[in-house]
């Protein structure tokens, strides 16, 4: 998840930046702006997607209100702030969670489920998508990738994959049979042709099927590392948010 933080409190933002990474180290800081002027000059710039700010409300040139007056957010904000006068005003400007300083780990962990939640609640009702299926076909899944290798390509069958992983910006297939092949797709493409029956996305970076897995261990921060039957360059790790839905995966088989 790509976050921006607006506070103008050193101390502070090293805090959030610990506490957010904490929740789960695949979150991606893109800047930590302390005024007005440098958020608008930061999102006016920026190429970069973002899916969500922690916003100091008291900065050293104004009120963070002021940045919604001169761009426009669509992204959901975490308030962190030293006062609670301005609760209404926050949830009218994109805000999904006040948290008043000095705030704990807890406070920031509390947040992000949260927002998990809100998302959770915008997805379409289950009965409306099974009357759907009533009218419409189911969409078939991919059964195959094409992959590329010595200017020939050739497709390599979703069921031999064993782990899908993004290594400096390319997205790979592990297989069955222990080779290792690019595909040119994102990793979100990829999880989408995916059965989420048989495969599952552990954290930003790696998504692995069921048949894969060896063994797992608790690990460090509340997390699970993960052995795997075929060897990656990137080390399977369950990111501490989806720990809980993950060992849920693996009991329902």
């Amino acid at each position: 998840m790509n976050i921006l933080i607006i506070e103008d409190e050193p101390g502070t933002a090293r805090l959030l930046k610990e506490f957010i990474t904490a929740v789960d180290e695949e979150h991606k800081i893109l800047a930590v702006c302390d005024s007005i002027e440098d958020t608008v000059a930061f999102l006016t710039s920026t190429t970069q997607r973002i899916d969500l700010l922690f916003m100091d409300i008291q900065l050293a040139d104004g009120s963070s209100f002021d940045i919604f007056r001169q761009v426009t957010i669509t992204a959901p904000v975490i308030f962190c702030t030293a006062f609670d006068a301005h609760l209404l005003e926050a949830f009218k400007s994109n805000g999904i969670d006040y948290i008043l300083k000095p705030f704990r780990e807890k406070d920031i962990e509390q947040a992000f489920n949260k927002l998990d939640q809100l998302r959770q609640s915008v997805l379409p009702d289950p009965a409306l998508l099974t009357h759907m299926d009533h009218i419409q076909p189911p969409p078939r899944l991919q059964s195959s990738f094409l992959v590329k290798f010595r200017d020939k390509m050739y497709p390599v069958a979703i069921k031999d994959v064993a782990a899908v992983a993004l290594e400096s910006e390319v997205v790979y297939l592990y297989t069955f049979n222990k080779e290792k092949h690019a595909v040119f797709k994102t990793i979100d493409e990829v999880e989408g042709a995916l059965d989420p029956q048989s495969f599952f996305r552990i954290n930003r970076q790696m998504i692995l099927h069921r048949d894969a897995i060896h063994e797992m261990e608790p690990f460090f921060n509340r997390r699970v590392i993960i052995t795997l039957k075929v060897p990656t360059t990137v080390r399977p790790l369950v990111s501490r948010l989806k720990v809980g839905p993950f060992l849920s995966w693996i009991e329902k088989g």
